[in-house]
């Protein structure tokens, strides 16, 4: 019998593509969502705390914990020399990330013991009081510093190469030199690192960990204790927000909250405050891109070459294929006839930088952005006409091929940007705005339309997989189980979704149950939003499996053929005959009919030979425009949004409502990121934003005053993606380039639009400030 593809079970009356509401939204309205901090805390519970670094980089000669253990409260304190297995909890096995720094420490804040305490006051104020003797070494946390001191690499760069580019650089038409510096952003999740373990009998340990990936959770504290992965069940219901901050940070709490489980006998958690937390854990990568670009005079780039420097802390964490999938966006949406692009993933005695909302490629995408705009100004053009004269071509027309070889075949970046174009009437406004600041003294406006083209993928290729297990009871309820986190993405409701239009019922049948390592084995991390592509085709694969053995059955139990067996909402056609789901289902369960299967799915078509710099890393492209007015005052550099028109492509959307909320955050995100968000270390090392008062996320009253936000609803996914539809959660967050490239504008109107202003990241007033007095003062 042929397989049946999703194709196959495509329905009309079912619940996806509806704008259903996410199935925790009263929950969170309501206060009632539970959050690990929340569980009824088990008998006898104690509770851990760190004790952090004061050096950013020195030898620890000798620690002194006597003052520690006679406080009162303390039932034990950690050191690395108590860890049974490994201590390391570093991600891709690079063996270079302490679970407790032994006899050096790299950051300030690094975590060097650990305090179990009956209360979580009491093990905090214990942490406090040890006495640790070091001997300073040399440090650096910036990527200048890095680059002056000679620093190594975390792990090996990257190449990407096409044609000639050096050699055409000399041929050029014009030429240009540059350099941007883009800042990191801490991810701010509202619910912090958190993680409880309760020991079990023999070598078991169950972990609920605030993870977007449990089994490398599983993994580590596998390592750490020295028990096999099939001692460790890890839970996770749900998080207060992840962004990337969650894929592998939370290793530590988790380890040692299972170390401290196991060696006590007794229930532990781990909840730092948010100061501790934003001080020991990653965040998005600095980078700092330096570009010698060729064009000719309708600002068509000839050649390029680029290197992209990141920060990347003292360990390599995530910092391989974040570097990486910079440089896969560093094309932006154009194409470079001959390019060379490189990465530089510095180490800097600094917290190890790990995965964030876009996983490099924002940093990538703003500096193909910048190279474009410095283009525009160089010629006296509208970096709208700059952007259009670089677009990829269709497919066969010699500009469809990207830095990595791989072709460009679902290009439709052109109608988004055209159509949104006209839809925010930019034109006019543009001109509009120009005669504005003609007669204005002090407030000066800009206005932007940048493109979006984000590659959907993990760059490893393994990770492209995904598995559930779905369970059909007696009575017709649907238990689903995937390995997919939730996050506040709404990935269980698509999930469930799906689930529900497979089996043509109302989707108030399907139970969304935690994630868990005990039912879905293996499973990828949540991120590179690929959550919804890959669990929902492992569910569907799962569905699939069962109504295949309830055809079947009815087939043989009603002697008709399997062509007059039809699922409809809630019920089923046999012959002449519909009978309501829940019976079918009892009936196949008497006939002994199996009611449970476990879906799989692995994303086709894609490879990736890294070493080579060549391959097909992406299984698609998800494509968008925004278009942003902004007003500053000369003055101070305060500024204002104005107005934001989105127009985004995310296929046949799963859930319109879903994916319009995460387009809208995505933007506000990265506009956070680009304008507010400054993480700064002072000339200790120590990092002085990490806290509310001292870290600027974007307030409500930030959001653009006009806020139109719309989906390309005429867009379908070329590829059998789940029902068509393309990943939501990562690209909107690039929207907001437009922000800065109106910023950018507004700024260079002081000088006749004749200098880029070369405005780094975040953009904050006093930058803004700083870049006006420079182009009035002719700089």
């Amino acid at each position: 019998m042929h397989k049946p593809t999703y194709e196959t079970y495509k329905y009309i009356n079912g619940p996806m593509h509806q704008a259903l509401r996410h199935d925790s939204a009263h929950k969170h309205v309501a206060g009632s969502a539970e959050y690990i901090d929340d569980i009824p805390e088990p008998a006898g519970l104690l509770h851990g705390a760190l004790g952090l670094s004061d050096r950013a980089h020195a030898e620890i000669l000798s620690i002194d914990l006597s003052a520690v253990k006679a406080c009162p409260g303390v039932v034990s304190v950690l050191t690395g020399a108590d860890v049974p297995g490994v201590n390391d909890i570093s991600s891709g096995g690079h063996h270079d990330e302490p679970l407790l720094a032994t006899e050096e420490v790299q950051f300030h804040g690094q975590p060097v013991f650990a305090v179990i305490a009956t209360t979580r006051d009491a093990a905090r104020r214990a942490a406090r009081l040890a006495r640790v003797e070091y001997r300073d070494l040399p440090y650096w946390t910036d990527i200048d510093g890095a680059i002056d001191n000679g620093a190594p690499l975390v792990t090996a760069g990257m190449t990407l190469e096409r044609g000639t580019p050096k050699a055409e650089l000399d041929n050029a038409e014009n030429r240009l030199i540059g350099e941007m510096h883009i800042g990191g952003q801490e991810h701010f999740y509202l619910e912090g690192h958190v993680a409880l373990a309760i020991p079990g009998e023999d070598d078991e340990v169950q972990v609920w960990s605030s993870t977007q990936h449990p089994s490398e959770i599983q993994h580590v504290v596998g390592h750490v204790l020295a028990i096999p992965s099939n001692a460790v069940t890890v839970h996770v219901r749900r998080m207060g927000g992840g962004f990337g901050g969650k894929e592998t940070q939370g290793a530590l709490f988790a380890a040692l909250a299972a170390l401290a489980a196991k060696k006590l006998g007794r229930a532990v958690k781990f909840r730092p405050d948010r100061d501790e937390d934003m001080t020991m854990t990653g965040k998005r990568h600095d980078f700092r891109m330096d570009f010698d670009v060729a064009f000719n005079g309708d600002g068509r780039i000839h050649a390029l070459v680029a290197n992209f420097a990141a920060r990347c802390g003292y360990s390599a964490d995530l910092s391989g294929p974040v570097t990486d999938r910079a440089l896969f966006h560093a094309d932006s949406s154009y194409f470079y006839p001959h390019v060379r692009l490189t990465s530089q993933p510095l180490k800097t005695h600094s917290v190890s930088n790990t995965a964030f909302r876009g996983f490099g490629g924002p940093q990538g995408m703003l500096g193909g952005e910048r190279i474009i705009e410095e283009i525009a100004y160089a010629l006296g053009k509208d970096p709208l006409e700059v952007r259009k004269a670089n677009f990829y071509g269709a497919p066969g027309s010699g500009r469809d091929v990207t830095p990595y070889h791989q072709k460009v075949e679902d290009n439709i970046i052109a109608r988004i940007v055209d159509e949104l174009e006209r839809s925010c009437d930019y034109q006019a406004r543009r001109k509009a705005i120009i005669d504005f600041n003609a007669g204005s003294p002090v407030i000066r406006k800009g206005i932007a339309l940048t493109p979006v083209k984000f590659g959907i993928s993990f760059t490893l290729t393994a990770f492209n997989q995904a598995g559930a297990l779905v369970h059909v009871y007696q009575d017709g309820s649907i238990h689903l189980n995937h390995g997919g986190t939730e996050m506040g993405q709404g990935l269980y409701t698509k999930v469930a979704q799906v689930l529900a239009d497979a089996f043509q019922v109302d989707i108030d049948r399907i139970k969304i149950t935690a994630t868990t390592t005990g039912k879905v084995p293996n499973t990828s991390a949540t991120a590179a939003s690929s959550g919804s592509d890959l669990n929902g085709m492992a569910a569907y694969d799962a569905a699939r499996q069962i109504m295949e053995r309830l055809v079947a059955f009815a087939v043989e139990h009603y002697q008709v053929p399997a062509n007059e067996v039809e699922f409809l909402p809630n019920r089923v056609r046999v012959g002449d005959q519909e009978i309501p789901f829940p019976d079918l289902v009892k009936k196949a369960y008497f006939a002994r009919v199996q009611l449970s299967a476990a879906g799989f799915y692995k994303t086709p078509k894609i490879h990736w030979d890294r070493a080579a710099g060549r391959g097909t890393p992406f299984y698609y492209f998800a494509y968008g425009a925004a278009c942003s007015e902004v007003s500053i005052d000369t003055l101070t550099g305060e500024y204002v949004m104005e107005r934001t028109d989105i127009l985004h492509d995310v296929g046949k959307s799963l859930n319109p409502a879903i994916d319009i909320g995460q387009i809208e955050g995505g933007f506000i995100q990265g506009m956070g990121w680009l304008t507010t968000e400054e993480l700064w270390w002072d000339d200790k090392g120590r990092l002085r934003t990490h806290a509310p008062s001292t870290y600027k996320i974007p307030l409500a009253s930030d959001r653009p005053k006009i806020f139109n936000t719309r989906l390309a609803e005429w867009s379908e996914n070329a590829e059998p993606t789940i029902g068509r539809s393309k990943a939501v959660g990562e690209p909107p967050l690039m929207l907001a380039i437009s922000v800065l490239e109106a910023l950018s504008m507004a700024i260079a109107s002081v000088a006749d639009y004749k200098v880029c202003p070369r405005l780094d990241t975040p953009a904050t007033p006093e930058r803004v400030l700083m870049a006006v007095e420079r182009l009035k003062a002719g700089g």
